[in-house]
């Protein structure tokens, strides 16, 4: 599997990616209007429309593939495009499932899920922008574009926190053992 990210294909697909977000809004607004998605589900808090992924979702999808370039050219191994695919793929089918499962009122299987994200990027790199992007895109439809974003940002910290820290401190700690010795 090879994938160019050339900015030929990155256009391409946040073209394709723009007229689905927007004919999600065209359908929404032509049927019961476009809705409103409230933090934490609760309409005491501020609301976000779906009408801001209209924006969002195009500078969202074209700025994170322009970081998955930057990686492909910066690491450039044979491998990286099967890496990517797989990273955006299985996050895409995590927004969906996330999705089907909010939608169905299984509240505590997708705090089992979230934690165990948590606990498996400590071993896996799942803080890259394509990982975001497919968990984004997923669940768009279903939370807006905002509340994935904000979501997404918050647990992808907790992501590089996880994987980067512990390498750092290990470093750091066989770095003083060997300066020591």
């Amino acid at each position: 599997m090879n994938i160019h990210f050339s900015f030929k294909n990155r256009l391409l697909f946040t073209i394709v990616v723009s007229l689905l977000m927007w004919s999600f809004l065209a359908w929404d607004y032509f049927h019961e209007g476009v809705p409103t998605h409230y933090i934490l589900h609760n309409d005491e808090y501020p609301g976000f429309s779906n009408w801001w992924g209209a924006i969002t979702i195009p500078l969202i999808t074209w700025g994170l593939l322009y970081l998955v370039q930057l990686r492909v050219l910066k690491e450039k191994p044979k491998n990286i495009s099967a890496s990517i695919a797989y990273g955006f793929i299985g996050f895409l089918l995590y927004g969906i499932v996330s999705s089907i499962l909010f939608m169905m009122g299984f509240e505590t299987i997708l705090l089992y899920m979230t934690v165990a994200l948590i606990v498996s990027a400590f071993f896996i790199p799942i803080y890259r922008p394509e990982c975001l992007l497919g968990y984004i895109l997923a669940m768009t439809y279903v939370f807006g574009a905002i509340l994935p974003l904000l979501f997404g940002i918050i647990f992808w910290t907790l992501y590089i926190i996880a994987y980067k820290l512990p390498r750092i401190i290990l470093q750091y700690i066989n770095k003083k053992k060997y300066n020591s010795a």
